[in-house]
């Protein structure tokens, strides 16, 4: 019997040329290209307002995304076909009278995924563009980058205009935490080792720290960035998610949503935050000059494009409680900003005490720990106590270790590469809802208010150090300390 022809797919990259198609899609289509999880039917149009000629981009693809792919991957007979597959489409996205140009580049039969790595201040036009040009079928689907709003107003509002021409089953907002595989590992983890999941509770858990630490400043993303702060940019979609896997409940099933309605349930179980817990629970701060990896670096307020005066937050530290039976009274430690002393993402479940120590009160004794390290290395260890070697019987820490990377001889594709094959293969497990989006500004909106209405002024920390002092007082109310200090 010969096998049913591969469909066909149209990729629509709207900002086809812009940072995040060279650094991070384009690449991570090329390795699917080189790995054959592409299908010879599918094709990639990148959109954009330079007036270039397909030509053009391509040279200019060329020229810009190489630096991006692993060195040890690249191969130029399989760029050359890579490159094969790309088309561009040169338009205004905000012209109705543009579209139909695009639909002359497109194919009549062919599936359509449409990539909107746009400012979201015109998601809204492209859809309702794409939609009146008749560019939208009951299987196309469409992919928003965040961040999806500034506030749960501006959420609904995306939200509610994107849902008059695509259903929610087309939707897929994307936060590429969720596509790295350590994240994707803690499902297994909790779920699939009886070891762990009796002691994933209060009172066994003491406390859960999670931990998203950059190197680099604002840099180039100045202009979005001062608008934005690190609430909205890191808090409200990366940590709040991972919160969500760290804490949920088992879903019945890994269906896309019972998976996201056991992750709903934690963000509402949140406790809200009133202005008083506002200024108890919170840390804002603000780099100012330092050293970052050796070299001499300014601070927030001289970088180009940010007002000398600005308040905008690049470092937030949050005490957090989830109030319902499994985490009663466990504190929940969330961190980020940008210059830290290092680049770190990582999850620290701090386990309980003994109620009681046979070794006496001479002998120092670690608390168990489990640490998720999520980059720049993916690994698990497991801290633990054990005997010193020798005759007497004192105790010393040390890690059961599993390195995710050698584990395993098979490929580890990167998150946005993962995410997109689950886009074209219909996966929405690791994309968020709309009712999780609202769930999430929901509990954002009153921080932000109270900030606002306090009119405190972020506290400045040097570049290359781990924040504020004042998030060591935070965690410190708790007899707890930050991972780096313990």
């Amino acid at each position: 019997m010969t096998p049913a022809p591969e469909p066909a797919l149209d990729l629509l990259i709207f900002g086809g040329a812009g940072d995040l198609s060279l650094r991070k899609l384009l690449p991570a289509l090329y390795m699917a290209h080189l790995h054959e999880r592409l299908s010879a039917a599918t094709r990639i149009v990148g959109i954009g307002r330079q007036a270039w000629s397909r030509t053009e981009y391509l040279q200019f693809v060329a020229g810009q995304c190489p630096p991006f792919i692993e060195p040890s991957a690249f191969s130029g007979p399989a760029w050359a076909t890579f490159l094969d597959r790309l088309d561009y489409v040169a338009m205004d996205v905000g012209q109705p009278e543009a579209y139909e140009k695009l639909k002359l580049a497109l194919r009549v039969q062919a599936q359509r995924v449409l990539y909107l790595a746009t400012a979201p201040s015109l998601f809204t036009k492209i859809c309702a563009n794409l939609s009146d040009a008749g560019l939208i079928g009951a299987e196309d689907r469409v992919v928003l980058e965040k961040p999806l709003g500034t506030d749960l107003a501006s959420a609904r509002l995306i939200n509610a205009e994107v849902a008059r021409h695509f259903q929610e089953r087309q939707i897929y907002r994307i936060d590429h935490y969720l596509g790295k595989e350590t994240v994707q590992n803690l499902m297994v983890l909790r779920f699939g080792n009886a070891v762990f999941e009796p002691l994933w509770r209060a009172p066994y858990i003491k406390s859960i720290q999670i931990t998203v630490a950059e190197t680099v400043g604002v840099g180039s993303r100045a202009g979005f960035y001062d608008g934005a702060g690190a609430l909205r940019d890191m808090v409200q979609n990366h940590l709040l998610q991972l919160l969500c896997i760290v804490a949920m409940e088992p879903p019945i099933s890994l269906d896309a949503d019972d998976v996201r309605d056991e992750k709903l349930k934690v963000l509402r179980s949140l406790r809200k935050m009133d202005a008083d817990s506002v200024k108890q629970d919170t840390v804002r701060g603000q780099y100012s000059a330092g050293a970052s990896d050796g070299q001499a670096v300014v601070g927030y307020l001289q970088e180009a494009n940010v007002p000398p005066d600005s308040r905008t937050e690049t470092f937030v530290a949050l005490r957090v409680h989830i109030d319902n039976a499994r985490w009663a009274n466990v504190p929940f430690l969330l961190r980020t900003g940008k210059r830290m002393q290092s680049r770190r993402s990582e999850i620290i479940i701090e386990f309980a005490e003994q109620p009681f120590s046979i070794f006496g009160k001479t002998h120092s004794q670690q608390p168990n720990r489990l640490i998720i390290r999520l980059q720049p290395e993916e690994s698990i260890h497991l801290g633990l106590m054990a005997k010193e070697p020798g005759s007497g019987m004192l105790l010393q820490p040390v890690e059961l270790g599993l390195d995710l990377q050698g584990s395993s001889d098979k490929r580890r594709a990167e998150a946005y590469e993962r995410l997109l094959m689950d886009v074209i293969k219909g996966r929405l497990t690791h994309f968020m809802r709309r009712d999780e989006l609202e769930a999430a500004w929901t509990w954002i909106d009153p921080i932000l208010q109270a900030w606002q209405t306090q009119g405190d002024k972020p506290r400045h920390y040097p570049a290359g150090s781990w924040g504020p002092s004042t998030s060591s007082a935070l965690v410190a109310r708790d007899k707890l300390q930050w991972f780096e200090d313990a």
